[in-house]
């Protein structure tokens, strides 16, 4: 069986740019959760969000795509550039149709939609871009990527909103047992804006809390939903021995996945997250005992997290496992979440240590070994990731040191 390794990350995160700067700031765990910025969300029950800091889209991309990109967009293709970079790797010297990429989306470009919505109603359609037709798309990521790298392989973009980094990985590994010489994957996304705002607070999941200390707990007595973000992670996946024959560093391997979809709401019937996870770990050729920590979706809604818990128990046993929500310091990304916390995970496995959960206390009764405050520092070599997204969507991915 072909095995798929990570030869290159790229990390844009409310707390970093790069790998080095966000791993720091999570190890420090430092919170990049803070009153919105972007716009007045004063009027608004939330006003807090993960926002990218720094991030000044024309020091990284040439002035053409500045005028046909949303700000997600340029993140993206900020973070590809960090992750080719990482890898050591131009695709564009590649064979033609051998390089591939494969991105989550739960969105698209809001804020540059919302700009263009403006000015159809305030000025006219004459004064709508004509990038409008595609610089909103969800599949707008994989696309400009794909060409400013001349990338030619096998393409996609996944829509199952927080469990969609997962999937978008899980599809690239296909591809590389399929035969691509490499392959790009992950998500970055965005929607700070007052259009995307609305369809936050819609879920009926968003924290009102005005405290960025207080807003995002998940397993905590006082969880009351979760803070948005921006952000994500692109990783470079390649076959190990092609890796290995250019002397590539291998941060580790996609050993495992598995997705599910939970039945409607009001059906009486269970959540399927277990079936996901035990699914990735037999996926993976893992037995539960092996794990050596659990990236944790931590929705921090109470009826959420009981379910999650329980799933986690169900596979390792009350506190047999030390298990993380790294993402309480970043805010939910939602595509770009579980790319994130992939990255996290690589770089856990490298270092030796595991990232902690901020401003969280788990509740007794739900029996998790949360890592909460300070870093625990001990041998890791499996990880497994546990997504899910709104709409039933499950997703869990096991990654091993190589």
């Amino acid at each position: 069986m072909t095995t798929t390794v990570v030869t290159g990350l790229g990390v844009i995160a409310p707390t970093g740019l790069g790998v080095d700067d966000y791993w720091k700031a999570t190890l420090e765990g430092r919170n990049g959760i803070a009153p919105i910025t972007k716009f007045d969300a004063s009027g608004y029950p939330s006003s807090l969000a993960g926002q990218v800091v720094g991030f000044h889209a024309a020091d990284h991309l040439p002035g053409r795509l500045l005028p046909q990109t949303d700000h997600m967009t340029r993140m993206a293709l900020a973070a590809a550039q960090w992750a080719w970079d990482d890898a050591g790797l131009d695709p564009a010297q590649l064979p033609e149709f051998s390089a591939g990429v494969v991105t989550a989306s739960s969105s698209g470009g809001y804020e540059f939609g919302e700009r263009e919505l403006r000015n159809l109603w305030a000025k006219g359609a004459s004064y709508v871009s004509a990038y409008q037709s595609f610089a909103w798309f969800y599949a707008v990521n994989t696309g400009q990527i794909s060409i400013r790298h001349q990338m030619r392989g096998p393409t996609g973009v996944l829509v199952s909103d927080q469990a969609g980094g997962a999937d978008a990985i899980a599809h690239a590994r296909r591809q590389i047992r399929k035969g691509a010489r490499v392959m790009l994957a992950g998500g970055v996304d965005s929607s700070l804006c007052s259009w995307g705002w609305i369809a936050h607070l819609a879920s009926g999941r968003v924290s009102t809390a005005d405290d960025p200390r207080r807003a995002y707990l998940p397993f905590s007595a006082d969880a009351r939903g979760h803070v948005p973000g921006e952000g994500g992670a692109l990783l470079v996946l390649e076959e190990e021995t092609a890796g290995r024959a250019r002397g590539a560093r291998i941060y580790g391997v996609v050993a495992g996945h598995a997705a599910t979809l939970d039945p409607p709401p009001g059906s009486g019937r269970p959540s399927t997250l277990e079936a996901a996870l035990r699914g990735a770990l037999a996926d993976a050729d893992v037995h539960p005992d092996e794990v050596d920590v659990v990236f944790c979706d931590g929705a921090a809604i109470p009826e959420l997290d009981r379910i999650e818990a329980a799933a986690i128990n169900a596979v390792f046993g009350e506190g047999a496992v030390p298990v993380t929500v790294p993402k309480t310091m970043t805010g939910r990304l939602f595509s770009g979440a579980v790319a994130l916390d992939a990255a996290a995970a690589l770089l856990s496995i490298r270092d030796g240590v595991i990232p902690p959960t901020i401003n969280a206390t788990a509740t007794p009764d739900l029996g998790l070994d949360l890592v909460t405050e300070t870093p625990r520092s001990l041998p890791v070599r499996i990880a497994l990731i546990v997504a899910r997204g709104i709409g039933g969507f499950n997703s869990a991915l096991v990654l091993r040191a190589a």
